[in-house]
């Protein structure tokens, strides 16, 4: 057994690893997922749109008006509205969020953690920073 793992794939804990695709269908069942004009109407009454997409893709393909851009790896951090180094948006745990990747995978995941850290009404954008383009919504340095 290395890395808590047995040899037939079973993790100390009794549980079987699982693939990215039943991973992503897990997390995601677990709260309501919008596309495009739902996050723009979303923020259109308060929600805090994320953008989690990394700079060279912000670069060429542009930024939603209006959306906080906070890199993935300190989401978390930006995010939690006890921690010290929270973004001003960042004011409680019941504010409407929506994570914003570049086609809607990683932004799943990072909505899943932002409900651990009691974000209740965290979710994600389907299709992501493409789908919101491709609906012909607004979008800034491009």
């Amino acid at each position: 057994m290395s890395d808590g793992v047995s040899d037939d794939g079973i993790r100390r804990d009794g549980t079987e690893p699982v693939g990215i695709d039943e991973l992503l269908e897990r997390v995601r069942s677990r709260f309501d997922r919008v596309g495009p004009h739902e996050a723009a109407a979303a923020a259109s009454d308060g929600a805090l749109l994320v953008d989690i997409r990394y700079a060279e893709l912000r670069e060429r393909d542009g930024l939603i008006p209006g959306a906080l851009v906070v890199e993935r790896n300190e989401l978390e951090w930006r995010l939690d509205p006890q921690g010290s180094h929270r973004a001003r948006q960042a004011v409680s745990h019941d504010l409407p969020i929506v994570v914003i990747c570049n086609e809607g995978y990683a932004s799943s995941l990072a909505a899943a953690s932002l409900h651990q850290l009691g974000l209740h009404r965290a979710t994600d954008l389907i299709g992501g920073f493409q789908a919101w383009r491709a609906a012909g919504l607004p979008v800034v340095g491009t």
